[in-house]
């Protein structure tokens, strides 16, 4: 990748809604060339999809945790197990291996208390891979996004 592939990242991680026309004139290359470009990012797996942001307070979404979860045992299959189980869960929005006293941390986002202690008490703590949880419940938003740092 070049200096043009991340100014052309950089717009459309931005906005990924820009037409070719419209990204050429953001970074100096014709509508062509950017389609080419684009092609093969996407063909690269750079570029791994599109998708809208959403506000989850607009939609009643209102409550967001991060959980500490500990497996009751460690093994590889445990860890697998657990993975399968997680990707089902559709409060959990993010969900990631840790080093350090949890072995994994997610993000849950609810529509108010009482389904977060649903999700905390007989969704994950019900499961016979989980050990352990402990959450923390976000008080205000100060730094959110998607974009991810690209050289300049």
């Amino acid at each position: 990748m070049d200096r043009l592939d991340f100014r052309l990242l950089d717009a459309l991680q931005r906005n990924g809604r820009l037409t070719n026309q419209e990204l050429g004139e953001a970074v100096g290359l014709s509508a062509s060339q950017c389609s080419r470009r684009r092609t093969a990012l996407e063909a690269s797996n750079t570029i791994t999809g599109y998708s809208a942001n959403l506000s989850s307070e607009a939609l009643g979404l209102d409550v967001i945790a991060f959980v500490d979860v500990t497996l009751a045992r460690h093994a590889s299959s445990v860890a697998e197990e657990f993975a399968t189980f997680i990707a089902d869960v559709p409060d959990v929005q993010e969900a990631f291996a840790m080093t350090g006293d949890a072995d994994y941390l997610l993000k849950v986002i609810v529509p108010d208390l009482k389904r977060l202690a649903y999700v905390l008490n007989d969704v994950l703590l019900a499961s016979e891979v989980v050990q352990t949880v402990k959450s923390s419940i976000v008080l205000d938003g100060i730094k959110t996004g998607t974009q991810l740092p690209l050289p300049k």
